[in-house]
């Protein structure tokens, strides 16, 4: 079976378990743990912040960092369709007692303009709008990535205005790879940064909160209230830092077979539009061909092909990472048209 569904497939490889097996560990809740210092401390240097705390999930650092930018019954805007407003149980609401207002986006990117028409100063009525979070590369758009100077303007429309900004960074790396931008050079222009280890690059679990020194103690406090804080969790940590060192140029491996599937796709009469592959994403459309997600998700299951569904009603997703290799491509793009060209309703 090719399990394309998402990044979150990958197992560790042979190397990363040898390093987890080797981990020196000790007691992470009293910050005597190596292994997790040693990588909140490069983490911190990758995000382009002071700080950083090692964390089980970025879900989990997404909703702290929320928390300690803001104040209960305060605004939070990100885009419409993004990880935080979607995929996370309405956690700004149920944590950080935010209201959350969603900003329609193109890729997933909004406008500096968007952020000022929805802007509020607050009152003895309307809630004061806090926080602006970005998503980058933007998962529900297919893997797309947030250009730089695009950044640039929306961080400084949020400062302009005095608000605070969040950087869901979850494939941050890709966004990175496929950019040429050091993810420093993204990182360093927001609040909070976070950082998802457990997608291209690998790890089994684990992610990162960067931040600066002063809110690094708020976020370390938030650790232990969310119920994240570990004991000898160098074992984990130390995935982590293998990946750092072997896991990220590798990503532009994965970006090069999203393209490859989607070329191969597309000359097959499968539609995908390759305008929208930027990095390990390709999104398959499927009401040119007249399917409806469960049939075609099965006739994919019977063909060895995993794909999953998307925000997008019409359209199925397939994600690269680093346990499919070019021969799984290569079968894929047999695969696929004939689950779901051969007998659709055209």
């Amino acid at each position: 079976m090719i399990d394309l569904r998402s990044d979150t497939a990958t197992r560790p490889t042979p190397t990363m378990r040898a390093a987890i097996a080797a981990a020196v560990v000790g007691d992470e809740q009293k910050r005597e743990d190596p292994t997790v210092l040693e990588l909140e401390r490069r983490g911190a240097e990758l995000l382009g912040q002071e700080d950083a705390i090692y964390l089980p999930t970025a879900s989990m650092a997404n909703q702290i960092a929320i928390r300690i930018l803001s104040e209960p019954g305060e605004e939070l805007l990100a885009e419409e369709n993004c990880h935080l407003m979607i995929s996370e149980q309405g956690g700004p609401a149920v944590h950080a007692g935010l209201l959350t207002r969603p900003l329609k986006g193109v890729a997933g990117r909004f406008s500096p303009a968007q952020i000022r028409a929805a802007y509020r100063e607050g009152g003895n009525y309307a809630p004061q709008t806090r926080v602006v979070a970005v998503e980058n590369t933007h998962n529900s758009s297919g893997g797309r990535v947030w250009p730089l100077d695009e950044v640039e303007a929306v961080a400084a429309t949020a400062r302009e205005l005095g608000l605070r900004l969040h950087l869901d960074g979850a494939r941050l790396m890709n966004a990175s790879v496929a950019s040429g931008v050091p993810a420093a050079a993204y990182g360093r222009r927001f609040d909070t940064v976070t950082l998802c280890l457990s997608k291209g690059l690998g790890c089994p679990l684990g992610a990162l909160l960067a931040t600066s020194a002063e809110l690094a103690g708020k976020a370390r406090r938030g650790k232990h209230l969310f119920g994240g804080a570990m004991r000898q969790a160098g074992i984990v940590a130390a995935a982590g830092l293998h990946a750092l060192d072997h896991h990220v140029e590798r990503l532009a491996d994965d970006h090069a077979r999203a393209r490859r599937l989607g070329e191969g796709l597309e000359a097959a009469g499968v539609p995908v539009d390759l305008e929208r592959i930027e990095t390990n994403f390709v999104q398959v459309d499927l009401a040119p061909l007249g399917l409806e997600p469960p049939e075609a998700l099965a006739r994919l299951r019977e063909r060895g092909v995993l794909l999953s569904t998307t925000v997008h009603s019409s359209i199925l997703r397939a994600v690269t990472h680093l346990d499919v290799g070019d021969a799984d491509i290569e079968e894929a793009i047999e695969a696929v048209p004939r689950a779901l060209c051969a007998l659709a309703r055209v």
